[in-house]
């Protein structure tokens, strides 16, 4: 059995995807309403848990779930650099454009871009959901420890990320670099997919 320092640990890593995200939203929104902090934070709370339980599943019946392992593995991260490409390519179009662009902006918080980002920055925990099968880990606890833990990092993440837009300096930089936090992040992906 892991101990909870140890399950901590993997809930602080795993929650880091979710915490750059909010930071470059944070960023790129400048102010934020107590609904936008509660959307994204619940939204990356709850796929980093269903993930995680959702990877020991398929862990906990391997012989069944041999053909969903490989295919997550062969397409799963490059689907999530693939997402946060789309996202953040976006942001940044949308920030260098602001004059030419007066439809509404991007709000990371809303719709489809919501899922998309909570898809792709929970993709991680399907794997240690996964090797939590594997170690004949009971998953329940880690797996609601995981979600809360990317929740309050999101929380900080939006928050942090205001602070930096807002700061007289920034502007509109802050949207760009928003959106470079999340190509950065893809490239990452990809580059590790590659190894």
């Amino acid at each position: 059995m892991m101990g909870i320092v140890s399950i901590l640990l993997i809930a602080v890593a795993l929650a880091m995807d979710a915490f750059a995200v909010a930071l470059a939203t944070g960023m790129r929104l400048g102010v934020v309403s107590r609904r936008q902090v509660f959307r994204l934070a619940w939204h990356f709370g709850f796929f980093q848990t269903a993930m995680t339980i959702l990877g020991w599943i398929v862990g906990m019946g391997v012989e069944a779930g041999v053909g969903v392992i490989s295919y997550i593995e062969d397409f799963g991260k490059p689907l999530a650099a693939g997402l946060l490409l789309l996202v953040g390519g976006r942001m940044i179009y949308e920030a260098l454009n602001k004059n030419r662009n007066q439809a509404k902006p991007l709000d990371p918080t809303r719709g489809k871009t919501l899922i998309i980002l909570a898809v792709a920055t929970s993709i991680d925990a399907w794997a240690v959901g996964l090797s939590f099968a594997f170690l004949i880990q009971t998953i329940w606890w880690p797996a609601l420890l995981i979600g809360i833990t990317a929740a309050l990092l999101t929380i900080f993440g939006l928050r942090l990320g205001c602070r930096l837009s807002n700061s007289a300096r920034m502007g509109r930089r802050a949207e760009v670099i928003g959106g470079v936090i999340l190509v950065i992040m893809a490239l990452r992906i990809l580059a590790d997919e590659a190894v």
